[in-house]
């Protein structure tokens, strides 16, 4: 009995289906490339050694061919209102009242702690999980004490801060962004009004006015008036205890900023 050999093409389609099933279609490098495109690529995208784009159609459902809806952009809103915050402690009161900030409304938000013109501001995308009178009240405050204390800083002379007012998993940054959360947190940084600014969280970008990026080191300063200032931005706190190699980086990177500031 003779058993069949496979084609080259059909054992780059098993292999690529093995990594589909798998969960895999990105290979992660400075830039991520997609590896299985949708069916809606061009034919050379889609085929591999020159063989054919397969495409099924189940009687009574659309073509592939057929149009796809344009996503539908953000709505950006005013959330600072037309009667703005004039102090400090006038957004800590209002980050914890107004009504318009998240789908939820105030209950449950977190405040952000600490003194103006503070030498490091420390701003996380959102609270931790558990979180309730006090901001990053667990294991990644835990971890951020000792960053804290080995950077030689006193605990209570940083100003700690959120991007968004309660825990948050999977955040959209992006979208938040576009909706109008960018415009509050550039407008919370600016009344702190602190020497430096670390920011954690690699989707954090977008609410400082940035694009994301694969290579966080490129962000390096908040554009605003008369002066700007200086930013490092690093992976989350959560990441960190995940992948303690990250933490390494982290501190080579911290390194080699602070002694260009």
């Amino acid at each position: 009995m003779t058993i069949d050999t496979p084609s080259l093409t059909d054992e780059m389609r098993a292999a690529l289906g093995w990594w589909q099933l798998a969960g895999v279609d990105s290979d992660f490098a400075d830039e991520a490339t997609d590896w299985l495109k949708s069916a809606g690529s061009s034919q050379a995208a889609n085929s591999v050694s020159g063989a054919p784009v397969i495409r099924e159609v189940q009687h009574g459902l659309s073509s592939p061919q057929d149009a796809q809806p344009e996503p539908i952009a953000p709505k950006r809103v005013d959330l600072l209102g037309p009667n703005p915050p004039t102090t400090l402690s006038e957004f800590q009161e209002w980050w914890l009242s107004a009504p318009g900030l998240d789908a939820i409304g105030p209950r449950g938000r977190v405040a952000p702690r600490g003194p103006q013109g503070a030498e490091l501001m420390v701003l996380v995308i959102d609270p931790e999980q558990g979180d309730k009178e006090r901001l990053l009240s667990g294991p990644q405050g835990r971890l951020l004490s000792r960053i804290i204390s080995a950077m030689g800083l006193a605990e209570d002379s940083i100003y700690l801060a959120s991007a968004l007012p309660r825990h948050t998993p999977m955040a959209d940054t992006a979208t938040l962004s576009a909706t109008g959360m960018d415009e509050v947190t550039q407008f919370h940084v600016n009344h702190v009004n602190p020497q430096r600014l670390l920011a954690f969280g690699a989707g954090i970008p977008p609410l400082l006015g940035h694009t994301l990026t694969n290579d966080l080191s490129h962000l390096r300063e908040i554009n605003r008036k008369p002066s700007s200032i200086p930013l490092f931005v690093t992976e989350g706190l959560d990441a960190m205890m995940a992948m303690p190699r990250l933490k390494a980086r982290f501190w080579r990177r911290w390194i080699e900023w602070s002694a260009k500031e």
